[in-house]
């Protein structure tokens, strides 16, 4: 049976329809002084499948609830699947005293399930973090199927050498053109200087991948580089779109033609579902 935490309901219910298996009845509530309850009344399976993006603290809170309501309703066995893994960015100490704060979460959460799915966490490594078996699933090529069928030489292109195998995975999923990536040389946690590759995007339609678009303030200058190359067409991509604050307006202003994101992070961009590749891993 499924289980959705509130941030994943559409992800959970495309998933349901995937394995042919129902979708539990959640509630979700917040009492007067903040605290927040997640249940599932009427839970009755020997296994759940427990889906929670952990976009908020909230949603972090909301997941470990879930995880003990459908042991306390006799589950023997917990799936917890995180679609979007928040604070996996933050897989080490940056600085003397600072928490590992993916490893953090990871124990918090490995006590309650009895294995763990994530989809393209920023490092895999985070994985190693868990108490519990889990592993990363690759959503990367679902992101060629809301793109345009008439790309013209398109070039995929990631923000660093890091993110390259998004760029190849998504060009091989669309079926044609080449993949390459910019220099990304980071001077602090706001500034970001990305060299253009020697790419020729003159002409041709430009396809921006990345895992994640929080801010857009990388993407954005990314875009506005090409737009100088005079590249045709600039369409982005990015398996979480998280697109905080003013992310797409940044986007929109640097001259992105769409923006398509999976929805592992729920948006108005979520073109597309990775719940075919989750259903393909369990």
């Amino acid at each position: 049976m499924i289980v959705s935490g509130s941030a994943s309901q559409v992800l959970a219910a495309e998933l349901a329809a995937e394995l042919d298996e129902p979708l539990a009845s959640v509630e979700y509530e917040r009492f007067p002084d903040g605290e927040v309850m997640a249940s599932a009344p009427g839970f009755e399976d020997d296994r759940a499948i427990v889906v929670g993006s952990t976009v908020s603290s909230d949603a972090h809170l909301e997941l470990l609830q879930l995880q003990d309501a459908v042991r306390e309703w006799g589950a023997e066995e917990v799936v917890t699947i995180l679609p979007y893994m928040g604070y996996a960015r933050q897989d080490q100490a940056f600085e003397t005293g600072q928490p590992v704060s993916a490893r953090a979460v990871a124990r918090a959460l490995s006590p309650g399930t009895d294995r763990v799915m994530t989809v393209n966490p920023h490092e895999e490594a985070v994985c190693d973090f868990f108490d519990v078996p889990a592993e990363s699933v690759d959503g990367a090529g679902r992101l060629a199927e809301p793109l345009p069928d008439d790309l013209h030489d398109p070039v995929f292109l990631s923000p660093d050498s890091g993110a390259i195998d998004i760029a190849e995975t998504v060009k091989t999923s669309y079926g044609t053109g080449t993949a390459d990536y910019f220099e990304k040389v980071r001077h602090s946690s706001t500034e970001v200087e990305l060299t253009p590759s020697d790419t020729d995007v003159s002409g041709r339609d430009v396809v921006v991948t990345d895992d994640i678009i929080a801010t857009g303030s990388t993407m954005s200058g990314a875009v506005e580089i090409l737009h100088e190359r005079e590249a045709s067409r600039v369409f982005v991509t990015c398996v979480h779109p998280m697109l905080a604050a003013d992310a797409y307006t940044k986007l929109s202003r640097a001259g992105v033609e769409t923006v398509y994101g999976t929805d592992t992070i729920e948006r108005a961009v979520s073109e597309v579902s990775v719940a075919p590749k989750l259903a393909d891993a369990l």
